[in-house]
């Protein structure tokens, strides 16, 4: 019978898998070219997606803000604050922990579930190599290393389509040094830092779920598209709710 699913057991395993990921650490030194090949996929792999979404939601956030403010005359000169704390707050790292999830979490759960379903774990058992020690501990590692650079790609990236719609959008046609000048007077290097914690706490959730979701799969093949589905929902529903808490805790 098909297990339900249930969000405290989820919850439990994420934090048990963590701890016993915690116990290899000093592993770590010794599988450098597993690190170094899960920064490619985790870091590099995003980074077009990641350039390409942020451009565009900057520029439709300078561009809906500036038709918002087409009444108030001076108050366009605001544009860049507006834009540098919401990708700064909030749609940087919420943007790029939603890319995580469905560019690489994805991939991880369903890499996962198929060696667990197709009992390569537990030929890793039987050798007396733990699972956590060689398939979990180096994707911790790289995206506690590549999730606050994904993150700071994301703000920039936004803040350079927003610029650039402010300049050459007719209605707007905002100068480039009043947009930088009202972003930098706004975004501090704290309010900067926020967002990357936000993305670090983000990613280093959705591996973490995503993994235990791939090693706890039991069943056929058919079992894998399942758990890709379900690693996928919950980390999203994860990030709104964390969003909120961590935000309370923030400010």
């Amino acid at each position: 019978m098909k297990r339900s699913w249930s969000p405290l057991g989820t919850i439990g395993g994420t934090i048990l898998l963590l701890l016993r990921v915690l116990r290899h650490l000093p592993t770590l030194p010794r599988q450098i070219p597993r690190l170094v090949d899960q920064c490619f996929q985790i870091g590099w792999s995003t980074v077009p997606i990641i350039v390409i979404l942020s451009f565009f939601i900057g520029a439709v956030l300078a561009l809906q803000t500036g038709d918002s403010m087409r009444g108030f005359g001076g108050f366009k000169v605001f544009i860049g604050s507006i834009v540098g704390l919401s990708l700064a707050k909030e749609l940087g790292p919420v943007m790029g922990a939603f890319l995580l999830v469905g560019r690489v979490g994805s991939a991880m759960t369903a890499e996962l579930a198929s060696m667990k379903v197709y009992q390569e774990v537990d030929a890793l058992k039987t050798m007396n190599i733990p699972a956590e020690r060689i398939l979990v501990l180096p994707r911790i590692a790289a995206v506690v290393l590549m999730m606050p650079l994904l993150t700071a790609i994301a703000i920039v990236v936004g803040w350079v389509g927003g610029a650039t719609v402010a300049e050459y959008v007719g209605f707007i046609e905002l100068s480039p040094d009043i947009y930088w000048r009202s972003l930098r007077e706004t975004v501090n290097f704290d309010i900067f830092l926020d967002g990357l914690i936000k993305g670090e706490l983000f990613g280093i959730f959705i591996v973490l779920l995503c993994c235990h979701t791939g090693l706890s799969t039991s069943g056929g093949p058919r079992e894998i598209g399942g758990a890709v589905t379900k690693a996928v929902v919950i980390s999203m529903i994860f990030i709104l709710i964390a969003d909120y808490f961590i935000t309370r805790v923030l400010l």
